[in-house]
């Protein structure tokens, strides 16, 4: 389980979030929605423990821990997050980058669960080449392998099937599905509304620092999601334009 209690962040005079307040239980995914500069990745990398909040609360709760709350190092070993960096050496090869984060987190039989991983995502034949030889969809494949490699179970999770194909992004479904079914809870940001509503079993909109909808996505469909979507990137397209004019400059 992870939530967020009234969550805030400033940079210099700037409110980034407004008091966001969510939660997402065992064995579910959160889809977070929102216009560009809506505080989504901000957000992400506060419940991820990436940045600290200015106020509010953060609560990771990993499965299986009942209401043992874990900190430091201990609830860090249970999080997965998957961002627009790789967090791959490029000078390594993928088995080897791969074993390295094995080691990290200490993963049982590691060579095995890293043999595994690089079958599952497609880079089996491809184990022994340094990933700066890699295409951006091959990246983005390993890079989802070591975000799931230590079965964690708190997922942050930011724009997943970028660069992927239609084949790499059903091996991203797959590796979600066994972690929800591990009963990990996870974020997923996504600006494809249809591809993060099917994936998820909440969403929410975030837009200008602020959650504005939030709910079951059987209840909440993504043409509603998409609406208030355009609505609010529209609305701060007329906010820009008007600063913009009240400054002497053209729209």
């Amino acid at each position: 389980m992870l939530a967020a209690g009234a969550v805030s962040k400033r940079i210099g005079s700037r409110w980034i979030l407004h008091r966001v307040s969510l939660s997402v239980p065992d064995g579910q995914v959160l889809g977070l929605f929102g216009p560009n500069g809506a505080g989504k990745t901000t957000l992400l990398r506060i419940l991820a423990l990436l940045a600290r909040p200015t106020e509010g609360q953060v609560v990771l709760r990993p499965a299986g821990h009942g209401e043992r709350l874990l900190e430091g190092p201990a609830l860090r070993a249970h999080l997965g997050f998957l961002g627009h960096e790789s967090y791959l050496d490029p000078r390594l090869t993928a088995r080897e980058n791969l074993s390295f984060y094995a080691r990290l987190y200490d993963v049982p039989q590691s060579d095995r669960r890293v043999d595994e991983l690089l079958d599952q995502v497609g880079l089996a034949l491809f184990a022994h080449e340094p990933v700066r030889t890699f295409s951006r969809g091959m990246v983005q494949r390993l890079a989802m392998a070591r975000t799931f490699l230590h079965r964690p179970s708190l997922l942050f999770l930011d724009e997943p099937l970028s660069g992927l194909d239609a084949q790499g992004a059903v091996v991203f479904e797959a590796l979600l599905g066994e972690a929800r079914a591990a009963r990990a809870s996870a974020v997923l940001v996504s600006h494809d509304v249809a591809a993060g509503w099917r994936l998820a079993d909440r969403v929410a909109v975030l837009a200008g620092g602020e959650l504005v909808l939030e709910g079951p996505a059987s209840e909440i469909g993504p043409d509603r999601v998409q609406a208030e979507y355009r609505a609010r990137a529209q609305s701060a397209e007329r906010s820009r334009a008007a600063w913009s004019a009240s400054h002497g400059r053209s729209a």
